[in-house]
């Protein structure tokens, strides 16, 4: 078996592959041009895409050469899904999130040495290609039963499934096909909800061209109750920090259950088999500690924020709750607070108490009120004793914003619009 799939394996990055000694064989070759794709269905890619971006680094780091494909021709389509059809976004919308995505996805990989990587986009191909030759060239290769057969396509058959999500598989094969011609790439990889389309491609190439060559998926992320890993109460943990704090990111991961931490661990951190094994008897012997969980949230907001914007989302976990000076920290890093305890906005001066109530600690004036009389409010981690005081300009942190904390762990907070 090939050193690097014996890694990833253990890792738990393979759920399905295209002949694994075949593969192997083909690695042990010498650099293997490999790609991946992202469709800009959203301005943004998130913690599931994040799986594959850091599947293609070791990949990389093994010596073989990555292919960044983002697709502005795939993305306006969109790959069916269960839930029904993708809304159809503007050519021009698409287009701007294909350039946000390529900025996001060009981070996780090196463009300098001799297996460099090279950004693609499918848009370049697929719109020179007339309907016509389309159909002739690429659809005369596709059973319209082995489509059918096709789990996602077979489950919305009762509800309904237009032609032009029915026909996405025909363009994703296509950019394989296009890309093995063009640069000889031989190793396709994604998520397991993406094995149909991966092995099409490879089936592509084999019936029109008469080549071989392989696929890989890695399985879907779940949580330890089988539900999909990346979703929160909130929504979508996204790479963008704009759409998910850097803040809320680092506390994601940080969150972590002991039953699936260290498998998370192996998938998004590059510490070796002897690290991760030791933090998973520090789990076992200690989880109180959360070594790993911290070890875990440390490895990957460093790798997709940087260890600067880690540390001061680190700085403000402790701070929020009195083990740090929220003094300390700086106004960028508030706004991700702000926005993940869900801070309320107030206009001009008000009260502890109208503060307390739009911050949503407690549910009116008087239990308010009573907070502060019995010593369980906090102002910026001071404790407030005059149920009057005004929270003006010097009090705020930067002159905007209000830490608020009920007890020991209710946090909320406010803002001066």
């Amino acid at each position: 078996m090939n050193a690097t799939l014996d890694d990833l394996a253990w890792r738990g990055l393979i759920a399905h592959s295209t002949d694994r000694d075949a593969l192997a064989a083909h690695l042990d070759e010498g650099p293997v041009k490999f790609y991946v794709g992202f469709d800009p269905t959203a301005q943004s890619v998130h913690t599931g895409n994040l799986v594959q971006l850091l599947l293609a680094r070791r990949l990389q780091q093994a010596g073989h050469r990555p292919f960044m494909l983002v697709g502005g021709a795939t993305g306006l389509i969109g790959d069916p899904k269960e839930a029904g059809e993708r809304v159809m976004n503007s050519v021009d919308v698409v287009h701007g999130w294909v350039d946000k995505i390529r900025a996001q996805v060009e981070r996780f990989v090196s463009f300098e040495g001799d297996n460099a990587a090279t950004m693609v986009n499918n848009y370049d191909w697929t719109s020179q290609m007339s309907v016509l030759d389309f159909l002739r060239d690429v659809g005369k290769h596709f059973p319209v039963n082995r489509m059918l057969a096709r789990d996602v396509v077979a489950r919305r058959l009762e509800s309904g499934i237009s032609y032009t999500e029915f026909s996405y598989v025909l363009l994703q094969s296509m950019d394989y096909r296009e890309l093995n011609r063009r640069h000889g790439v031989t190793l396709q990889t994604g998520g397991s909800d993406q094995w149909g389309n991966l092995t099409a491609g490879v089936e592509l190439i084999r019936r029109s061209d008469q080549g071989k060559v392989h696929a890989m998926a890695t399985p879907l992320l779940t949580k330890a109750d089988g539900t999909k890993f990346g979703k929160t109460e909130s929504g979508t943990v996204w790479l963008d920090e704009n759409l998910t704090s850097v803040y809320a990111f680092y506390q994601f991961f940080l969150n972590a259950e002991d039953a699936k931490v260290i498998d998370y661990l192996k998938v998004f951190s590059f510490r070796s088999r002897e690290e991760i094994e030791a933090l998973e008897q520090a789990t076992i012997d200690a989880p109180y500690k959360r070594e790993a969980q911290r070890a875990l949230a440390d490895d990957v907001t460093d790798l997709v924020h940087g260890r600067a914007e880690r540390e001061a989302a680190a700085a403000a976990a402790q701070a929020l709750f009195g083990r740090g000076e929220l003094q300390e920290l700086s106004a960028h890093t508030l706004d991700g607070v702000v926005r993940e305890v869900k801070g309320a906005e107030v206009a001009g001066d008000v009260t502890i108490v109208d503060a307390l109530v739009a911050a949503g600690l407690v549910d009116s004036k008087g239990a308010a009120r009573r907070a502060v009389a019995e010593g369980g409010a906090y102002l910026n981690n001071e404790k407030v004793t005059d149920p009057e005081l005004l929270l003006t300009g010097e009090l705020l942190l930067h002159g905007r914003y209000a830490i608020l904390r009920r007890g020991r762990k209710t946090v909320g907070a406010v803002v001066r619009g």
